[in-house]
Order: C-alpha cells, then sequence, then structure tokens
C-alpha cells in the first residue's frame, strides 16, 4: 500500500507485485466483491507530481471501469439480487395499479403478461434484456394481483347518508376513551326504510350497549350512516380505499341505544371461529385491565390482545412525538421478543433434564414450540400488517432453525413481503406496510455490512484476562452502541415514508428509543409473555405488576421528551421524493459491492425534489364548508369557529403551521394585519397575497356579486352553477365539483396570480370510490328535507272523520276554523 499526495488530496492505492505484467483482467487486482485499480505513482518520483505516467494509469483504471461494475453485478447475482428485488417489483406494479386515473380491464393485464413472458423466453440467451423482461414480468404481476383483490373485495359501499334500522352481528366490540362503545356489525338486514344496497359489514358508535355484549351475539337499532370519506387533501390518508379493501360500507353512529334481537339466523363457520378470537381477545383485555389501571393497561392490552380503542389520545400523541407509537403496534421487536423468551425458556427447561437434552434436538424443539407460541401471539394480534410480517419473519427464521439453516437474513425478508404482497397486495400503500419492511431491511443491511467490516478488518477477539468491571463496561457500551445503531438506521429508514403519511418527523426519537428499549426488553415483554402463558392457571398478576411498572416508566419518558420536543411538522413530501428514496433504500440495502454507489444518484434526487417542492396557497374540504389559507407568519387562517379536527390538523402538518387561527366578525378585511377570514352573514372572506380575495359563500349567497372581484369563490350549495363567472377572472368550486372530486388545493401563479386548482379525485371513478356517483350532492341535488307532518293525514280513517266533522261545525259556527285543527 502506497500513498500518492495528488493535488493535496492523499490517495491510497493498492500497487500490483507485478505491474509491467497485466493479470488476465487487465492492469487491476481483484479481491472477492470488486477490482482496485493499480498504482498510480512508482518509487522514487516526488509526492504531488502528476506525471503521464499517472495520467495513463488513470485512463486505464476508467476505461477499465466497465469490466469492474460487470464483475461487481455477477457478484450481486451469485448472492441473489435476483430474488431480493421480486418484492420491490411487484410491489411497484401494485403501486402503479392503484395510482392509475382509470380501472384497467383484467383481459389487457392478463395480455400483457402473457406477451412479457413470452418475451423474455425468446431473449433467455440475451441476459440484459432477459433481465428486463423479467422485471416488467413482475411489474405487471403486481398490477395483476392488485387488480384480482380488487375484484375479490368488491365492497359495497354506501352512496349518501341515512337513518335507517339496522339488524347486524357484532363482530368486533370495542370500548373507547370517550367512554362509548364502538360495534362493528354485519348487516343482516335494514328496515324503515330498507336499504336496496345496504353494506355488508358497519361500524358504528353507541353511548351505551347491553350488558356482558359479546362478539357474535345479533343487535338492533336506529343508526345514522355515513359514507367513508376521501382525502382531505390530495395525496393525504384516503379512508374510503382502506374502507373498500377491509370491507367496511358505513360509518356512523346509534341515534338511540341498541338492543339485543332475537331470531336471527346461525353465524357461519368462518365468523363462528373469529367470534372465538375475538372473545378471547376481550377477556385477556379485561384480565388485564383489572390488574394495571389507566393508560398503561390500555397499552397492556394493545400489546398482549391487539386492542388499541381505548388509550388515551394524549397518550398517543406522547408517544407520536417521541417516535415511539411503534410500540402500539405489534411488530418485529414484539414478536422477536416474545419468541426469543419462549425459545429461552424451553431451553432453560430442558437443560433441566440432561438425559432427554443428550438425546433429542432441543434447540429445534424450542424453536417448534416457539413457532406456535408466536402463531397464537398473531392470533391475538389481529389482522396488522407489522404483526403479519412479524410472524412470517420470525416463522422464517424458526423454520431454518430447524432445517439447520441461517435464521435471519435479507431473503427472508423477502419471502415474508411476497407472501403479503400475495395475499393483499393493496397494503403497500399503507404507511405500515412501507415502514416495516424499510426498517427491517435497514438494520439487516446495516449489521452483515457491520459483520463484513469486522472480517475484513481482521479484528480480534478481546483479551479473556479482562477485570469483571471492565468486562461490565465493554458489556454496557456494545449494548448502547447497539441502541444507537438500531435506531439510526431504523429511525433513517422510515423516516421519508412518516414524513410523507404524516407530514411529521420525531426530533427526539433517539433519545427516546435509547431511554426505552432496555425497559421495553426487560420490564415490558418477557413479563406480557409470561403473563399469557400464566393466565389459564390464574396467575397473572404478578407478571402484568412488573409490566405495568414497565409501561409507567416508559409513558413517564415519553411525557418527558415529548413537553421538550421541538416542532416536528415538515410539511408535504411531494410522491416523487417518496419514490426516489425508495429505489435509493433498496439499492443501498440489498446490494453488498460498489453497486451501492447507485444509491447516491437517487438520494441526491430525492433530496432536490423535496427542496423544490411547491407547498399549497389554499385548500378546500370535500363538503364545500371549510377553507384554510396558510399565511406568512407560519399560521392557518379557517372560515370556521368550529373546524373539524381532523382536518385542520392534517392541513397544519401539511402547511408546516402552529397556530390555528379562527375568523372574526369585526374587523375589516382590507386593514386585517392577522390574516384572519372576516365573515358576516355566513360570507366569509380572505386576501391572498397573490391571488387576490377567496370568498366563502353560503347556500343562498350571490355569486355575481363577487365575480371578477374574488380570485377563489367557494359555494356550499350542490346546485349553483358553477360557470356564472365564465369568461371571468374568478375560479368557482361548487359543493357539487367537490363532491364529485375530492378536497381541492390551489396554488396562484406567482406572475400572473392565476389560481390552478388540484383536486383529490378523478374521474372516471376507481371501484373505492365509485360510491361517490349516488351522492345528493354529486348529482346537483339539494339536502334532503323531511316534509312536515300533517297530523289531519295521518289519523285512522275513523278519527279522521271525526276531525273533519269538528272542523266542519267550528268553520259553519264561525266562520273560521280554528287554527289548532287546520294548521299542519
Amino acid at each position: 500500500m502506497q500513498v500518492l499526495h495528488l493535488m493535496g488530496i492523499e490517495v491510497r492505492a493498492t500497487i500490483s507485485t507485478a505491474a509491467s505484467e497485466p493479470s488476465e483482467r487487465g492492469f487491476f487486482v481483484y479481491d472477492d466483491e470488486e477490482a482496485t485499480y493499480d498504482a498510480w505513482s512508482q518509487p522514487g518520483q516526488p509526492r504531488g507530481f502528476l506525471s503521464s505516467q499517472h495520467v495513463a494509469r488513470l485512463l486505464r483504471w476508467v476505461a477499465h471501469q466497465p469490466d469492474a461494475w460487470k464483475r461487481a453485478w455477477q457478484v450481486e447475482w451469485s448472492r441473489g439480487i435476483g430474488f431480493l428485488t421480486l418484492p420491490p417489483l411487484i410491489g411497484g406494479g401494485a403501486v402503479v395499479y392503484f395510482l392509475l386515473p382509470f380501472e384497467p380491464s383484467i383481459l389487457p393485464l392478463a395480455a400483457a403478461l402473457l406477451f412479457v413472458g413470452v418475451l423474455a423466453w425468446l431473449l433467455r440467451r440475451r441476459h440484459v434484456w432477459h433481465l428486463a423482461c423479467l422485471a416488467m414480468l413482475a411489474l405487471l404481476v403486481g398490477g395483476a394481483l392488485a387488480k384480482l383483490e380488487t375484484e375479490r373485495k368488491s365492497t359495497p359501499i354506501l352512496g349518501s347518508p341515512i337513518a335507517t334500522e339496522v339488524t347486524g352481528r357484532v363482530a368486533l366490540v370495542e370500548l373507547q376513551e370517550s367512554g362509548r362503545t364502538r360495534l362493528t356489525l354485519d348487516v343482516l338486514s335494514t328496515a324503515r326504510p330498507k336499504l336496496r344496497y345496504a353494506p355488508e359489514r358497519v361500524r358504528v358508535t353507541a353511548r351505551q350497549v347491553p350488558d356482558k355484549l359479546l362478539p357474535g351475539e345479533v343487535v338492533r337499532g336506529v343508526v345514522r350512516l355515513m359514507p367513508p370519506s376521501g382525502p382531505v387533501r390530495p395525496g393525504s390518508y384516503d379512508f374510503a380505499f382502506q374502507s373498500y379493501f377491509d370491507g367496511l360500507g358505513a360509518i356512523g353512529f346509534f341515534l338511540r341505544n341498541p338492543v339485543r334481537a332475537e331470531g336471527a339466523p346461525a353465524a357461519s363457520s368462518s365468523q363462528s371461529l373469529a367470534q372465538r378470537v375475538e372473545r378471547l381477545r376481550m377477556t385477556i383485555a379485561d384480565k388485564i385491565r383489572a390488574v394495571i389501571p389507566g393508560a398503561s393497561g390500555e397499552i397492556a392490552a394493545a400489546l398482549i390482545a391487539g386492542v388499541r380503542a381505548g388509550i388515551p389520545e394524549a397518550v398517543n400523541e406522547d408517544l407520536r412525538i417521541t417516535g415511539l407509537a411503534h410500540v402500539l403496534s405489534i411488530s418485529g421487536l414484539h414478536m422477536a421478543l416474545a419468541a426469543a423468551t419462549i425459545m429461552g425458556s424451553m431451553r432453560v427447561l430442558f437443560a433441566l433434564f440432561p438425559g432427554f437434552s443428550a438425546r433429542y434436538p432441543v434447540k429445534k424443539v424450542s424453536a417448534l414450540v416457539a413457532l406456535a407460541g408466536t402463531g397464537f401471539y398473531l392470533l391475538l394480534a389481529g389482522d396488522q400488517v407489522a404483526a403479519n410480517r412479524s410472524f412470517l419473519m420470525v416463522a422464517v427464521m424458526l423454520t431454518a432453525i430447524l432445517f439447520d439453516r441461517a435464521a435471519l437474513s435479507m431473503r427472508n425478508l423477502a419471502i415474508a413481503a411476497l407472501i403479503i404482497l400475495l395475499i393483499t397486495p393493496h397494503e403497500v400503500m399503507g404507511p405500515s406496510f412501507q415502514m416495516s419492511f424499510a426498517a427491517t431491511a435497514a438494520l439487516i443491511a446495516g449489521y452483515a455490512g457491520w459483520k463484513q467490516w469486522r472480517l475484513n478488518g481482521k479484528r480480534h477477539a478481546p483479551p479473556t484476562n479482562r477485570s469483571p468491571l471492565s468486562r461490565l463496561t465493554r458489556y454496557v457500551a456494545v449494548l448502547v452502541a447497539g441502541s444507537v445503531a438500531t435506531s439510526v438506521l431504523a429511525g433513517g429508514a422510515t423516516s421519508i415514508f412518516g414524513a410523507y403519511h404524516f407530514q411529521r418527523i420525531s426530533p427526539l426519537t433517539l433519545v427516546a428509543n435509547l431511554a426505552t428499549t432496555p425497559i421495553i426488553g426487560i420490564l415490558i415483554m418477557p413479563p406480557a409473555v409470561m403473563a399469557v402463558a400464566l393466565m389459564p392457571f390464574g396467575l397473572e398478576a404478578w407478571p402484568l405488576m412488573v409490566m405495568g411498572l414497565g409501561l409507567d416508566l416508559m409513558l413517564g419518558i415519553a411525557h418527558w421528551l415529548a413537553n421538550r420536543s421541538p416542532m416536528d411538522a415538515v410539511g408535504i413530501v411531494p410522491a416523487s421524493t417518496v419514490i426516489l428514496f425508495t429505489m435509493a433504500l433498496v439499492l443501498g440495502c440489498f446490494t453488498t459491492t460498489r453497486m451501492r454507489l447507485l444509491a447516491l444518484p437517487f438520494l441526491v434526487a430525492g433530496v432536490l425534489t423535496f427542496a423544490m417542492r411547491q407547498v399549497p396557497d389554499l385548500y378546500i374540504s370535500e363538503d364545500a364548508r371549510l377553507i384554510g389559507m396558510p399565511t406568512a407568519d407560519g399560521q392557518i387562517a379557517v372560515n370556521r369557529t368550529r373546524p373539524n379536527a381532523f382536518t385542520t390538523q392534517d392541513w397544519q402538518r401539511a402547511a408546516s403551521a402552529m397556530t390555528l387561527v379562527k375568523p372574526v366578525d369585526d374587523v375589516p378585511a382590507d386593514n386585517d394585519p392577522s390574516g384572519n377570514f372576516l365573515c358576516k352573514d355566513d360570507v366569509c372572506t380572505i386576501k391572498h397575497p397573490l391571488g387576490g380575495s377567496i370568498v366563502s359563500l353560503p347556500e343562498d349567497g350571490d355569486v355575481k356579486a363577487y365575480c371578477g372581484n374574488a380570485a377563489v369563490i367557494v359555494i356550499d350549495d350542490a346546485t349553483a352553477n358553477s360557470s356564472v363567472c365564465r369568461g371571468k377572472r374568478s375560479k368557482v368550486l361548487t359543493k357539487r365539483d367537490l363532491a364529485q372530486n375530492g378536497s381541492a388545493t390551489i396554488t396562484f401563479d406567482k406572475k400572473s396570480g392565476e389560481a390552478i386548482i388540484q383536486h383529490a379525485l378523478r374521474r372516471p371513478y376507481r371501484p373505492w370510490h365509485d360510491h361517490r356517483r349516488f351522492s345528493r350532492e354529486a348529482r346537483g341535488m339539494a339536502p334532503y328535507k323531511r316534509k312536515p307532518r300533517d297530523p289531519i293525514a295521518k289519523l285512522p280513517s275513523r278519527k279522521q272523520s271525526t276531525v273533519d266533522k269538528r272542523a266542519a261545525e267550528a268553520v259553519s259556527t264561525s266562520g273560521s276554523a280554528p287554527p289548532s285543527v287546520l294548521a299542519p
């Protein structure tokens, strides 16, 4: 190894022992993975001098780079890069399908699959073209799987809000923090009115439910049902999409408390099994709450039984701010700790029987018991992506132990991803799938790289004659370093997805995870596993008490850090940024040679697209009632005194606005320095520095009075004419426009001041938005109003004749009928 000072930069190069005699690969020295260039300098030449020999050798090095990249690709291919890239390609095909502006037919997809498959077979001898065809084939497979899942679901979704009497079988009972109970019902029948296109499953809340209501029972009650809403702004979370694939056709609330119903048909075998599981989860959650009160008990119920509805919102917010929200979902950490606890306990138990341990492979038996235990844990956790992914990873790892194979590898992660994509490809659009797989891939790649670095560096084992204090210090240092590396790797890999879906990051996530990881690994998860194991014997109290102590410590740390955390909103993250960062993550995690350098251009491009993002100047809700405008001082002004909290919080995070400014009614808009909406007689106005004024009109507002003067006019009326200001500068959005196309954002052109409108939805509708066609607002109809009831017309015929006779007598004697008789 020699050193060359080239223009003040120290460059190290590996010098071939026979530089004058090139090897069969050229003037390069190869190792196991990639090529390193030959000598830059000759002995005896002065440092800092760039001779012709240096230039010649540099040119030969550059000319030989294609061969080095080819060598690196061969190494990657031999290590299984083709199989590892299958999940990203199939998932990418599913993403393309879900983002298409139209619904593709299954026949063109099948034809494209057949054509690309035949083309890949014909080009099998041309490596590059063959790989390109295989990649395209994987993308098409992902799209076809997503299409098949969409057709398989075909969830009927309610088209318009309505009140009806519902008789349904209870599928899920959730106790909420507010004291209400949320029921998921499989609809059996509807009445008064009877719905012709009734949803199959609804989720409704009630103030009070029958005592000891259990899944499987049938209830009846009058409910107000509403279809799931669309995104609150373009690119945000789509409730209708998730409801479609969850099988939920409507949400709502009971107008009167439900009662038990009799004479319902028997449940199917699959429903009966699901009901037994739900009853078991409820029983376990009740036993946990009996020992651990308050928020800690609710989190313990979430960790063990997957019941999360009762967690206070303030606790949820503390965990989100500090980056500890992953603790609430049964993810890889919990599943791995459960498997390790079960397997370790079994091996300790077998160690008490030396004869059995000497005869049988106790490690494999312990792995088999751990596999069964984690399967039961998954059953309790419910249908969650993180739990499914974690179980599949742990199951593959434990199965590998049974067959004497490597337990933890990137291949296991790819198998778990493939299984989930084959069964539920729509999960690729959600934050749980993206963040859980990104974190796991980064951890596997990071620790594999560290292990390779140690092997290449020929690190020696530490001396064995260390003192006990030195050993303890080293152990603590390694533990802390491992926790820091885990937090940095997982947090860095998931931050972009969290920022895209939630428009927020956790500045103190590293500190929070370092402080709570030992608590979770020692005081929370092992006692949780022991409590479940001892629960059939009624001995779960003491491990639950230890678990409650650990949860109290964790929540105390989270609350303390949340109060000291700086602003966590990052604003809107463009989809192009997420795509580029994902490609960089895939290349950086799945490759092991110089191919990792290919991730750098995507990383740089992702940073540039984020820096060049365009933030909207105006947000409009899909019901045409709420408007939000970010102001120059980091606030967001709204036109309603009691706005929807979920919508405004999403807008605040998207606009990186800390404060919400309510409208006023006593300050002239022309002299308003604070940027408030000025509202008078339900007409609200505000001025924007670039686009003039924005006006919100009620149902009977005079639109023509504002044409030409206002830049944007939003009318809370589905019957209004959106072309009333045609030919003028004003852009008009009616309730019908927003009902058809979803919520909107408006960006003003900095030069012309013209308003550019972007809606959340596009037509023709995809299957999860097709129900929007049937709403009254989308059809341009006014809200439904009940006709006033006529007490005379509603009376029975005999009583009606008596009333008519009394009215006639009153008219004949006084010349006019009493108002009490004739008034409707």
